[in-house]
């Protein structure tokens, strides 16, 4: 975990009182909590010796504590957010994921020198462990499209590439008066824009708050003359800044970024990133001499400089974690800002569901007259894979089901999910069709931290034995007959990865009878599948011991696999399981998992799975980028990590008490479909 070096918590010493002048600090309950986690005791009165003044930035705020310092002699900590904020905007009450907190001055001004300019001069941003993060941070945040506001609609087209991108702040910021810019500035910057680029279209960028409403810009209409245009679409940043040629900013964090996506931007004022040899300075500041690299930029501002805090684990963390916990979040604001209309969902699903993706927006739960709903208010289609139909298909409809990682608990009874997958393609166990998650293992190339981070996932889930439903006791019968041990894992019949992708073996019977014959000697371990075992599914084999050597009853996945040598199966998620331990698996059918030569495959072959993933590109796949995570402790979205987490420390609240109630109905009256539907 980071933590700036200058606060008093990392130099490890007792927190040190910090009086404001500015009710934000008083009343914004995050911001008082990465300050107490910095080390900094927020208190109000008047300062004594050894005590500081904090106040925003050079916020309209900031005189009154200016003023206290200067008559009581006490040293000012400035605090700003951090160059990656939040996906909402402050003036709408999105909390920071992290602070600029300074000792020196504010990174904006360039009268006074900062701490982060302090470690752009003098740090030696030499460490090649510090430059491979920075190049990685730099790769995500251009992949993800992140930014500082990260409130943008993927749905947005970008503009024709081929234009000019001259970027707006709004009136009166601080950056910009520190700078000593004005209109008369941005017009100047306007103009020159033109000048040298006569003939190239060009686009005015609007800030965010200048498009919600909240403050004005310094452009106006009027300014919008011969191929000059105002654009305010909620479009990604980084995809903006793809198709631009040139870049021009006063004093904007867009100016950052740009640099990150390989730009050098005309800069018309001071910012903290001019001075470096990476822009265009119409004001160079002479005691910024030192040429940095993109990534020793990114690397100080980063990396170095902020505090990042962790809402999940409630304490102070890198960036990557921060980095983290915005994209869930961020993802989860894309995909459902503009709300659900959800079809072909059980009773007992909707409130999951509704926590899940109705953050932004409340889930329409409207089985009857999907379509037309859809249709009048816009909203995009959700349905429960299984209960697709050729309408809502052809509608658009996106399917929803578990993600691999799914509870502590059966879906049959009724516990919540900790991961779904949304898949605008298929579903990933049909295997008639495509699905996203295919797309994805098709089409992409994971970077190198991505196959990192799929190794550390990898090696949690073998460490802490953890499986999809996380079920059974890990006490192994110590009597087993040893040898070459398969596991049969079995599964419930009647569910639609075996009805879609199984042909001649589609029963646990089966299964075990084509284990058998084609390894006579082998020892074999038939596990029933829990649902089957609870009596909530059907699946049981009444000869399981004419083929399998013995039957392991409520054991878990984890310590099954610990035991064998092989898993043989139709289209068992154990199959996955296997392979994130290093085990052999033998497919009868055509699992997600199948086709992309991990597997020993006697199903159909399927030529659309064409990529030859090593396992940690596969696992990257499954695991981080297709399905989305749901905290069951903060509620809020969250990456892999954080299930994790709450799975090793058996951190799972219990479900709603009517779910236990329904749970324990459906076993007894399992023939009331009014209950579930």
């Amino acid at each position: 975990m980071h933590a700036p070096e200058w606060t008093p918590a990392a130099a490890g010493i007792s927190p040190r009182r910090l009086y404001v002048y500015n009710g934000g600090f008083l009343t914004q309950k995050r911001l008082r909590r990465i300050l107490d986690l910095c080390g900094y005791d927020i208190s109000i009165g008047a300062p004594s010796d050894g005590d500081m003044v904090g106040v925003w930035g050079q916020s309209p705020t900031s005189p009154r504590g200016e003023a206290v310092a200067t008559k009581r002699d006490a040293p000012i900590l400035r605090v700003e957010d951090a160059f990656i904020r939040s996906v909402g905007l402050g003036r709408d009450g999105a909390l920071p994921i992290g602070l600029c907190i300074d000792d020196m001055g504010v990174h904006f001004d360039p009268e006074t020198p900062s701490r982060l300019e302090q470690i752009l001069k003098e740090h030696p941003l030499d460490d090649a462990a510090l430059l491979s993060r920075a190049r990685s941070g730099m790769d995500r945040i251009r992949r993800n499209h992140l930014s500082k506001y990260n409130n943008h609609d993927p749905r947005v087209t970008a503009p024709e590439p081929g234009y000019v991108l001259v970027v707006d702040q709004t009136a009166k910021d601080a950056s910009v008066t520190a700078s000593r810019a004005n209109r008369n500035t941005f017009r100047e910057m306007l103009f020159i824009a033109r000048e040298e680029h006569p003939n190239a279209r060009i686009l005015i960028k609007t800030h965010p708050e200048t498009t919600a409403g909240h403050r004005e810009g310094h452009y106006r209409d009027k300014d919008c003359t011969d191929g000059i245009e105002l654009y305010d679409d909620a479009i990604s940043p980084q995809a903006l800044l793809d198709g631009a040629i040139a870049v021009y900013t006063v004093s904007s964090q867009l100016g950052f970024e740009a640099i990150i996506a390989g730009h050098k931007p005309r800069v018309f004022g001071q910012p903290f990133y001019a001075g470096w040899g990476l822009t265009q300075d119409e004001h160079p500041i002479a005691r910024r001499q030192r040429p940095l690299t993109r990534a020793q930029l990114f690397a100080a501002a980063m990396l170095l400089y902020p505090a990042w805090y962790d809402p999940f684990r409630d304490c102070l963390c890198d960036f990557e974690t921060a980095l983290a916990a915005i994209e869930a979040e961020a993802r989860s604001y894309q995909e459902d800002s503009h709300g659900w209309i959800a079809s072909g969902m059980r009773l007992w699903k909707r409130g999951p569901l509704q926590k899940a993706f109705g953050r932004y927006q409340p889930v329409i739960f409207a089985d009857k007259n999907t379509i037309a709903k859809s249709e009048r208010s816009g909203r995009p289609i959700m349905v429960w894979a299984g209960n697709t139909t050729d309408q809502l298909d052809a509608a658009g409809a996106v399917r929803v089901e578990d993600g691999f990682v799914r509870s502590r608990g059966l879906g049959a009874a009724l516990t919540p999910p900790l991961s779904l997958v949304l898949d605008d393609m298929g579903i990933y166990y049909d295997p008639s069709r495509p699905s996203r998650l295919e797309h994805i293992l098709n089409s992409h190339t994971p970077h190198a931290h991505d196959l990192v981070r799929a190794g550390k996932v990898i090696a949690r889930l073998n460490r802490a034995g953890i499986s999809k439903y996380n079920m059974g006791v890990d006490d192994i019968p110590t009597d087993l007959p040893t040898g070459r041990r398969i596991l049969v894992p079995g599964q419930v019949e009647d569910d639609a990865s075996i009805r879609l992708g199984t042909a001649e073996i589609h029963t646990n019977a089966q299964l075990l009878e084509a284990t058998r014959k084609a390894n006579p000697a082998a020892t074999i371990l038939f596990k029933p599948h829990p649902d089957v075992e609870a009596g909530l599914r059907k699946g049981h084999v009444p000869n399981a011991a004419d083929f399998a050597d013995a039957i392991l009853t409520n054991v878990s996945a984890h310590a099954a696999l610990e035991i064998v040598d092989e898993v043989w199966t139709m289209t068992s998620t154990i199959g996955f399981e296997a392979l994130l331990r290093g085990k052999r698996v033998v497919t009868f059918g055509q699992p997600f998992y199948a086709g992309w030569g991990l597997t020993l495959d006697r199903g159909m072959p399927i030529e659309r799975r064409a990529a030859r993933p090593d396992l940690e590109t596969f696992v990257h796949a499954c695991l981080i980028e297709y399905p989305r995570y749901f905290d069951p402790v903060t509620g809020l979205p969250c990456p892999i990590e954080v299930i994790l987490d709450r799975l090793e420390a058996d951190d799972i609240p219990n479900g709603p008490p009517m779910l236990n109630l329904l749970s324990k109905l459906q076993g007894v009256f399992s023939s009331f479909a009014f209950l579930w539907r």
